[in-house]
């Protein structure tokens, strides 16, 4: 009996001692802040599908992009630029056959659904009533490079250059407009819900084409179920939540 005892004893601590060896099969995804409300839909349905748990850290691409290279513990990175991943990739700091496009990002100009000022183009904030407008920072947010570039192409930039904030991401941009801070900024369209603001498209040849890129991060333990995630993303249910988001799917995906 005695015997039988310590077997099992054994066999039990064997198999704790494995359980804590084994990694945890848990995603962490650096996500640019305009895949907010997508990447948690598309967050859920992978973990349903999958098993594998998936944790979200959202932020500006170029902050985002500066954690890994300081080693962040990221197991995916999906930018709002694919020029950052390139960057990355050019360190040999991420699995390189994993780097693709895998949407394109619009943007608008916004307004708080209850603010009876009208913004339909960019000219029209050059009104008094619009003392100050929301952007992205365009130094590290991608999306607030194009808001940059669409100033400048309409001509008016440096006549709004002292009416602008600037967010640390897209997501933090549209804080102000929402608190009432900003009476209009120039968001993600991904960002937008319904009666939450008023919101015109910008033409997309106002400014260089958004590409998002997406790639396993190098130091990842788990390059298997990041390589899954990614390869959900760009299936037929990924690319529906993403349409759903305005996202526009590149050809050939």
């Amino acid at each position: 009996m005695r015997t039988l005892l310590l077997t099992v004893i054994c066999v039990l601590i064997t198999a704790c001692s494995r359980v804590e060896q084994e990694p945890s099969q848990e995603l962490k995804i650096a996500a640019a802040s305009d895949l907010t409300l997508a990447f948690h839909e598309i967050g859920q349905q992978f973990e349903k599908q999958t098993g594998t748990k998936v944790t979200f850290i959202f932020g500006s691409t170029g902050q985002l992009a500066e954690q890994i290279k300081n080693g962040a513990p990221f197991d995916v990175f999906a930018a709002a630029n694919v020029q950052y991943v390139d960057e990355l990739n050019d360190k040999g700091l991420i699995v390189p056959d994993t780097r693709q496009i895998y949407a394109l990002g619009r943007i608008g100009i916004a307004t708080k659904a209850d603010n009876p000022l009208v913004v339909q183009t960019l000219e029209d904030l050059l009104k008094p009533e619009v003392k100050k407008i929301a952007i992205a920072n365009p130094n590290h947010a991608p999306y607030g490079l194009a808001a940059k570039q669409a100033l400048e192409k309409a001509g008016i930039w440096e006549k709004v250059k002292n009416k602008l904030v600037y967010g640390k991401n897209i997501s933090d941009t549209f804080a102000y407009i929402e608190s009432g801070n900003a009476e209009a900024g120039i968001i993600a369209l991904s960002l937008v819900k319904k009666g939450e603001v008023r919101f015109q498209l910008i033409d997309d040849a106002m400014h260089e084409p958004i590409q998002q890129a997406i790639a396993v991060i190098k130091k990842t333990k788990h390059e298997k179920q990041a390589q899954e995630f990614i390869q959900f993303l760009n299936r037929s249910a990924g690319q529906q939540i993403m349409k759903k988001y305005g996202f526009v799917i590149p050809k050939g995906k």
